[in-house]
């Protein structure tokens, strides 16, 4: 492990078209800030930079519909989602916007000097266009059926049921977000990235960690899930894509006979890491070239995993072709928090919101934090429900760190004045109480390890066991009881939990760092690092504070409240609960007479391989066999699905998906929670007969 001089250390530019729910911080906010409060406690030069991402077609989409300018709804959500940061106590060192002019002038500097080198390719091709709003469209602005998951609202550039990253021309059934119209080709020009040329020594830096025939970083310390769809990707060929758009809300492209061509939104963003870094050396006067261009820097991104392949493989490229620039030594994304058993959706205002949290629970932004930590999706997706956030807090938080830390400066100041009472030579042989002074040395050097792997789950767990030590000390010690015919037992057994504490003081700073503070505030401890950790740390005669309770318990009327709330919020009283798209619009009879869907029985099914949720399916439809890909391996297991009969969509046109020609579409039902289930005879049926 390498010891670089200074750290640059970046969070996802949430975008600013809506506020920040829980499933951002557990993916990648609470991470980021825990491992930059560690670093700094290490005494580490720290960047911690992060911003609005301002440009999009998403953003002039909701503006339109909204009947204001893209700019009034980027000052909107901006000042909320900087003001739920703050609130919450994530501590950025900036906190940028890519609508800033500095941010323009990056941006488009930028691109100008990879044109300049030869990057790019500006190509003319074929781009959809919505005749009737007269204007090509951006990816967001076209939706369609996936054709890896069969979800039937991904977008243009991603499917967000999947995480699949998409172009527009894989869309099946395309269609327009501002007219509803189905869109036509027409011709274009635009810059592009050929991605294909990079493939080479991008495969090694990810599987090996190697750059320029140099060791860039430990490749086994990156997550599976990460070098995974890395990997799959550089497998199944890059493609060029286009790094501009036919946008009039963007950073303009920098070049003659550019008019009306915005950069392409995952050009522009990664870019405003640098521009929040230029910003902050305005401020505190530092370099921000040696953040960004010295091998002495390390450089780690934190995302959630549906921006891996952006920042592990575009944005690397864009890097490496700038020539000046480091690439990241890790980008530790994270999988996906759920809530309440379905997935977080803001669309069906399924979430809970960060500003209604602190809201509701004032005060108490550390259990909030505490919890996310301890459920964070890590490796997998993790779900977040409220009477789980009950029991850890009541359980963990309440009865093991809070009730300890006030046991001990309770009996301190029943039995000692307040002050830290002396440690006597007396053996404690093979109790608790002997092993606690070595804890607190073990977990100095071990603490850093999880940490510095980003393992901070872990990490949080061996705070919270030094605590639950502690606790062990006080009820097999009893030195409430002792004191009374062995002054000198209670004096050492109070003396070692006070060290406990006042270490607790630094060791849970980086997880829940308002509490920590409190502890320090308790036993009038100032500022403290990671080199202030000590069995020695408080001297005996060192006067404490009067006790405050940590932690107050939640309590059931809360839960309810709260999960109510959610139901209210995702289920208006006024409207029919729905995960159904509106009604499309009305189709001719003879037109709906073209459609041939038959009974089929499944033959055998197969999952798609580097695929989570596609099932190669073979039928037998009675007039022939043939072979089906479809979404549907999140909900059916493919050795049960041999023998089941099904619907099939007979004349669709054959697609090739994942190198599978897909000949026709297994119809099914998607209820409100999304769950996707056969349309079948509720009696066998032979195979070919028609459904009417």
């Amino acid at each position: 492990m390498r010891n670089p001089k200074r750290y640059t250390v970046t969070a996802a530019l949430p975008y600013a078209n809506g506020p920040l729910h829980i499933g951002h911080m557990a993916g990648v906010y609470i991470p980021a800030d825990i491992y930059v409060r560690y670093l700094r406690a290490r005494g580490r030069d720290v960047a911690f930079v992060c911003g609005s991402d301002e440009h999009g077609a998403a953003i002039t989409l909701r503006a339109k519909k909204e009947g204001r300018t893209p700019q009034e709804l980027v000052d909107e959500y901006h000042q909320k989602i900087g003001n739920a940061f703050r609130d919450f106590g994530i501590s950025f060192d900036i906190y940028h916007r890519t609508s800033s002019e500095l941010h323009r002038r990056t941006a488009g500097d930028f691109f100008l000097k990879l044109h300049q080198k030869g990057v790019f390719e500006e190509k003319t091709s074929q781009q959809y266009y919505d005749p009737e709003a007269s204007q090509f469209l951006a990816d967001r602005y076209i939706t369609g059926t996936c054709p890896k998951c069969g979800y039937d609202s991904a977008y243009g550039d991603q499917c967000e049921n999947c995480g699949s990253s998409l172009s527009p021309q894989e869309l099946i059934e395309p269609r327009s977000t501002l007219s509803g119209a189905q869109p036509v080709m027409r011709e274009t020009s635009h810059w592009f990235l050929p991605m294909q040329r990079h493939e080479d020594w991008l495969r090694t830096w990810l599987i090996e960690g190697k750059l320029d025939g140099k060791q860039h970083h430990d490749p086994a310390a990156w997550k599976r899930q990460v070098i995974g769809q890395c990997k799959s990707w550089i497998d199944g060929g890059l493609q060029p894509r286009a790094m501009t758009r036919d946008l009039d809300w963007g950073v303009p492209v920098p070049l003659k006979g550019a008019a009306g061509k915005v950069l392409y939104v995952w050009m522009d963003a990664p870019i405003g890491y640098i521009s929040a870094t230029k910003a902050l050396a305005e401020t505190d006067g530092r370099d921000h070239t040696a953040h960004w261009q010295s091998e002495d820097t390390k450089l780690v991104h934190f995302l959630a995993k549906d921006n891996i392949v952006f920042h592990c493989i575009i944005f690397p490229i864009l890097l490496k072709a700038h020539g000046d620039y480091i690439l990241p030594e890790n980008v530790p994304a994270n999988e996906f928090l759920n809530l309440e058993g379905k997935k977080i959706s803001t669309s069906r205002n399924w979430a809970v919101w960060l500003h209604e949290y602190l809201e509701d629970f004032p005060g108490r932004r550390d259990e909030l934090r505490y919890v996310l930590n301890a459920i964070a999706p890590e490796f997998r997706d993790s779900e977040f429900t409220w009477s789980d956030f009950q029991t850890r807090v009541n359980n963990e938080l309440v009865a093991v760190l809070g009730n300890f830390v006030n046991r001990t400066v309770v009996l301190t100041h029943k039995f000692f004045d307040g002050k830290v009472p002396p440690l006597s030579d007396r053996d404690f042989g093979d109790s608790s109480a002997g092993r606690a002074l070595a804890a607190i040395e073990a977990l100095k050097e071990s603490m850093p390890e999880q940490l510095e792997a980003y393992r901070f789950k872990e990490a949080q767990g061996e705070m919270m066991r030094l605590a639950q030590l502690g606790n062990r000390i006080l009820t097999q010690e009893e030195p409430w009881k002792t004191v009374k015919t062995d002054r000198d037992h209670a004096a050492a057994v109070l003396h070692l939990c006070i060290q406990i504490t006042a270490n607790l003081g630094i060791f849970a700073d980086p997880f829940i760092p308002d509490t920590a503070a409190k502890i320090r505030e308790m036993l009038n401890l100032g500022e403290l690092n990671w080199d202030s950790i000590s069995p020695t740390l408080i001297a005996a005669g060192h006067p404490t504070e009067k006790p405050a309770l940590l932690f107050s318990r939640v309590e059931d009327e809360e839960v309810a409240t709260q999960i109510e709330k959610l139901k209210q919020a995702a289920e208006p009283a006024t409207e029919p609960k729905t995960a159904h798209m509106p009604q499309k619009a009305s189709v001719a009879f003879d037109d709906f007479m073209k459609i041939d869907i038959r009974i089929a029985t499944i033959l055998a099914a197969e999952r798609v391989p580097k695929t989570d949720k596609l099932l190669k399916i073979d039928l037998d439809t009675g007039l022939d066999k043939r072979t089906v890909v479809s979404g549907i391996a999140e909900y059916y297991d493919p050795a049960d699905l041999p023998g089941k009969q099904v619907s099939v969509l007979m004349n669709l046109e054959p697609r090739k998906i994942r190198g599978i020609e897909s000949q026709g579409m297994i119809l099914m039902a998607e209820d409100a929670d999304g769950k996707l289930s056969f349309v079948n005879p509720d009696s066998a049926a032979g195979n070919g007969a028609t459904v009417r």
